[in-house]
């Protein structure tokens, strides 16, 4: 109920319909706000001057011009109407729902009529809030729109099933709690709306005030509203015009407007009409089941997005924390073989320095006692030592020859650390999109954590990469003899583990997996190197390594 109150409150004061009237284009209107909203053209422009200039533009043309002029599609709503060269350049108003409406041009003369018989000035014109199509009122102004009593009732209908408390009819914003029911206006009022809109003087005294609850009880008692013919104001409608689709009363019958015209018993009318609508709302309420289900499958597509989102966030940061270890893991590789080329250097040059330090320590000795030798005054004694401290100094010249002073190691290391391929793959690292004329499966990733050897059997699972989008239809799983042979074929088939039995025992195999699908083969994963057991063992699970 509460998703049909937009279809019960009038375009232009955006509060529940109070008399609507149906326009030629089957949309409604408060009687009062059609007053509103009517313009007065220019006589000038009116069709019977028109017609009496002989003209050839038709009625409705004029309407298809005045529309032109009277709306704007740079607007939402309602321009001023600079089509008519007198027109008034009276501002426009915003209704509470946000159609633009004007006033009427010149107050209307005080009368005492109800504003359903209050005269409309002449050359009128209306335009529909809601499809903005133009329409220039006839002689009878706007009695000549029937009145729509079914929307009535449905309002009626519909406030009385709204909460126990009845709330007043005119407050602007929050509805207060309604204090009294005019039985005349038929509105419920709050005391200050009451005395702001309904004073107890003038007409207006004779008016009989109710209490709510009273109120509602008498209209809902009170005798239903019969649909009055809108030419002759006093019959009602009694059957139904087919040409023109409109009830119509015998007097119009009787003075021949409708002679010529199919008419029918309105009440076989009535029955067909509403088999009509409950058949087209059957079609209807089909397309708003599909629109459910519909907006269920969006929800659904919205959580499932969110959890793949999840999934595939987690993939993208397991995969480039992969590159990162790897990284690391090659780092310490390169820092070792640094550590062991310092080391290799230091070691060299120390044990020259030692060797150096030995020879020099030497050398200083020899030199040291050869001037002690040199001092002695004794001829017999020196010449008895001297070829032998001759030969041993140049003996130890000798030993400091070519090379010797030289250092065997240089201080710069000849290692250098070519990086650029691997920082132009790290810039194009991007994610695969799978072209649709070659969806070729994406290799398979063998998982060594579940794969194992058990005596002469092994076993191997394999998985599709995480942010693979072509799946695979199978799976070839080879292996070579143990002995470094060709490979073969053991499994082809859907699941993604397989046991190898009947392997030969101490032995080394290489495995490897492809996948497959209708438009080819992916590559070969890496190379899983396999050892079975040396003999039947119970528990026993040989080491699995990685190879190429």
């Amino acid at each position: 109920m509460e998703e049909m109150e937009e279809e019960l409150k009038c375009p232009v004061c955006g509060s529940f319909y109070r008399e609507p009237i149906i326009l030629p284009c089957s949309h409604n209107l408060c009687q009062a706000c059609a007053r509103n909203i009517l313009v007065q053209t220019p006589e000038s422009e009116s069709p019977q001057s028109r017609r009496a200039s002989g003209s050839g533009v038709s009625d409705y043309d004029y309407l298809d011009l005045d529309k032109m002029s009277l709306y704007s599609e740079a607007d939402s709503g309602y321009g001023s109407y600079g089509g008519f060269a007198s027109a008034p350049t009276t501002p426009c108003q915003k209704s509470p729902n946000g159609v633009r409406v004007f006033p009427p041009a010149m107050p209307p003369p005080p009368t005492h009529l109800s504003p359903a018989l209050a005269p409309v000035p002449r050359n009128s014109c209306i335009t529909c809030p809601q499809c903005h199509r133009s329409l220039i009122l006839d002689d009878r102004g706007l009695r000549g729109f029937p009145k729509n009593r079914v929307l009535e009732g449905v309002i009626d209908r519909y406030q009385q099933s709204k909460a126990a408390a009845l709330k007043c009819q005119l407050c602007e914003k929050v509805p207060k709690e309604a204090t009294v029911m005019c039985e005349q206006c038929d509105v419920f009022y709050c005391d200050p709306c009451r005395l702001r809109c309904h004073p107890p003087r003038g007409p207006l005294a004779k008016h009989r005030l109710v209490p709510p609850a009273q109120g509602r009880v008498s209209r809902r008692l009170s005798p239903r509203k019969v649909s009055t013919c809108t030419d002759h104001e006093l019959e009602n409608h009694s059957m139904y015009c087919v040409q023109c689709k409109m009830p119509v009363c015998y007097q119009c019958l009787e003075e021949g407007k409708h002679s010529s015209h199919e008419v029918k018993a309105l009440g076989a009318m009535w029955k067909l009409h509403k088999s009509q609508l409950s058949q087209a709302l059957n079609g209807l309420s089909d397309r708003a089941k599909e629109a459910k289900e519909f907006l269920v499958q969006l929800r659904n597509m919205v959580q499932q997005i969110q959890e793949n989102s999840v999934e595939f966030e987690a993939c993208l940061v397991a995969q480039c924390d992969a590159l990162i270890d790897a990284l690391n893991r090659r780092k310490a590789q390169l820092l070792a073989r640094v550590n062991k080329e310092h080391e290799h250097k230091l070691k060299v040059v120390r044990d020259q320095i030692s060797h150096c330090t030995v020879k020099l320590r030497q050398t200083t000795g020899l030199m040291e006692y050869c001037l002690e030798v040199i001092k002695e005054n004794d001829p017999s004694g020196f010449l008895q030592i001297s070829d032998a401290l001759i030969r041993r100094v140049h003996l130890t010249e000798d030993q400091w020859g070519k090379g010797t002073l030289t250092p065997r190691m240089t201080t710069d290391f000849d290692l250098s650390l070519d990086n650029s391929p691997l920082l132009q793959s790290i810039h194009q690292l991007d994610f695969v999109q799978v072209k649709a004329s070659s969806p070729v499966p994406a290799t398979p990733i063998l998982q060594l954590e579940e794969c194992c050897t058990h005596n002469n059997s092994a076993t191997l699972s394999w998985k599709q990469p995480p942010l693979s989008t072509v799946p695979a239809e199978g799976y070839i799983l080879e292996l070579d003899d143990g002995s470094g042979g060709q490979f073969r074929e053991v499994y082809v088939g859907k699941e993604t583990m397989c046991t190898v039995d009947g392997l030969h025992f101490n032995s080394t195999y290489n495995a490897r997996v492809k996948a497959f699908n209708k438009t080819g083969v992916s590559p070969y994963s890496k190379t899983l190197v396999l050892q079975t057991s040396e003999a039947i063992t119970t528990h026993e699970i040989e080491p699995i390594r990685e190879g190429c």
